[in-house]
C-alpha cells in the first residue's frame, strides 16, 4: 500500500473523528440507544441520498455530499460499538470512553483496509464515486437481511466486516472527493 494511502487515510479519518468529538460534546452518547437496525436505516438514508443525486445530478437541499459520506463512516463506526458493547435503555459512557473505542474500531478499520489494499492493489482509485455509493448501499442491503435472519449467516461475512467495509469505503470516496 501506497504511504500516501495511509496519509490520505488519516486525514480524512481525523475529520471524521474531530466530527464525531464534538457531536458528543453536543449531543453526548444519545446514540447509544439505538439499537443496530437503526443505525443500518440511518446510513441507508445517507446512502440512499446520495444515490438519488448523483443520478439526478440536482440537489435541492445545499448539505455537503462530502457530510453524507462522514455521517455513513461514524455511524458506521458507531454500530461496531453497538455491537461490541451491546445496546442501552439510557446513555451510558462519557466522552472519552466513547472516544476510545471510536478510536479502536477506527484502527481496525484502518489495519483490514491497509491488507486489502495491499491485495486488490489500490483498486478503488480507479472506481467512480458513484460506483463507492453503490457498493455501500449493496453492503446495507446485505446487512438489513442479516439482521431480518436474527444474526445468523451460513457462509457469508457477518455484520462487523460489512461495517468495517463501509468505513473504508468512505473514507475511499472522502479521498477522492478531496482530490477533486
Amino acid at each position: 500500500m501506497s504511504q500516501t494511502t495511509s496519509q490520505e487515510f488519516d486525514k480524512v479519518a481525523n475529520h471524521c473523528r474531530e466530527l464525531f468529538i464534538n457531536k458528543m460534546k453536543d449531543y453526548g452518547p444519545a446514540w447509544r440507544i439505538l439499537r443496530l437496525p437503526s443505525l443500518t436505516d440511518q446510513i441507508f438514508i445517507k446512502a440512499q441520498r446520495l444515490r438519488s443525486i448523483e443520478d439526478k445530478g440536482v440537489q435541492l437541499v445545499e448539505d455537503d455530499m462530502r457530510g453524507e459520506f462522514i455521517g455513513i463512516l461514524n455511524y458506521s463506526i458507531m454500530a461496531l460499538i453497538q455491537l461490541k458493547k451491546g445496546v442501552v435503555e439510557k446513555p451510558d459512557m462519557d466522552a472519552e470512553e466513547a472516544t476510545k473505542l471510536y478510536d479502536e474500531m477506527l484502527a481496525k478499520a484502518k489495519a483490514l483496509m491497509e491488507r486489502k489494499n495491499h491485495d486488490y492493489g489500490e483498486a478503488w482509485r480507479e472506481m467512480r464515486v458513484s460506483s463507492i455509493t453503490d457498493l455501500i448501499l449493496q453492503k446495507l442491503l446485505r446487512i438489513k437481511q442479516i439482521e431480518d435472519n436474527a444474526g445468523k449467516t451460513i457462509v457469508s461475512e457477518g455484520l462487523d466486516a460489512n461495517y468495517f467495509d463501509m468505513v473504508n469505503y468512505s473514507a475511499f470516496a472522502l479521498i477522492k472527493t478531496t482530490e477533486n
